[in-house]
C-alpha cells in the first residue's frame, strides 16, 4: 500500500527530501540529554539561536558535532573506566545522538563547553528575494 502525505501533493515539487527528514526525527524524540533553543538576537542581516545541551559528565573529546546538509548532529560517548569500583551508580555512562533538522541558509557558527552545557551558535542570516524572469521560447 502506497503511502500518502502532504509532501506527495502536486504542487509541492521536491520536497520529498523534507518527508524522509521528519521521519528521521520523529523515530530520534527521546528526551536525552535535556536541551533549549533560545533565541539570542535579531539584527539586520539576520538572527543567532543558541542551542544548550545538557552533557554533564562529558569531555570535549567525548563529544562530536556535525554539520551535514541541513542537520546539526550532536553525539555523546563516553567510555566506561573498568578501574573504578562504584558502590552506588546512579549516573550512566550513556550514550546519545540529538539529531535538530535547520532550515536552508542556516550555519552552524561554533559550539563551546562549559559548565556541563554543549552550547552550539546557530546563525540564519535574512534571506534576499530573488526574482527571475523566464524567457518563452516558440517551437514551430
Amino acid at each position: 500500500m502506497t503511502r500518502v502525505s502532504l509532501f506527495s501533493a502536486p504542487f509541492l515539487l521536491g520536497f520529498d527530501t523534507f518527508e524522509e527528514r521528519f521521519d528521521r526525527l520523529a523515530k530520534a524524540s527521546e528526551g536525552y540529554p535535556p536541551y533549549n533553543i533560545e533565541r539570542t538576537g535579531l539584527e539586520e542581516g539576520g538572527e543567532s539561536y543558541f542551542i544548550s545541551i545538557a552533557v554533564a559528565g562529558f569531555a570535549r573529546n567525548d563529544l562530536e558535532v556535525i554539520a551535514e546538509d541541513n542537520q546539526l548532529i550532536v553525539r555523546g560517548r563516553q567510555t566506561e573506566d573498568g578501574a573504578r569500583q562504584y558502590l552506588h551508580r546512579g549516573i550512566a555512562a550513556r550514550q546519545f545522538q540529538r539529531t535538530f533538522l535547520l532550515a536552508d541558509g542556516m550555519r552552524v557558527e561554533g559550539a563551546e563547553l562549559a559548565n556541563g552545557l554543549l552550547v552550539i551558535t546557530v546563525y540564519r542570516p535574512v534571506a534576499k528575494p530573488v526574482t527571475r524572469r523566464i524567457d518563452i521560447r516558440s517551437v514551430e
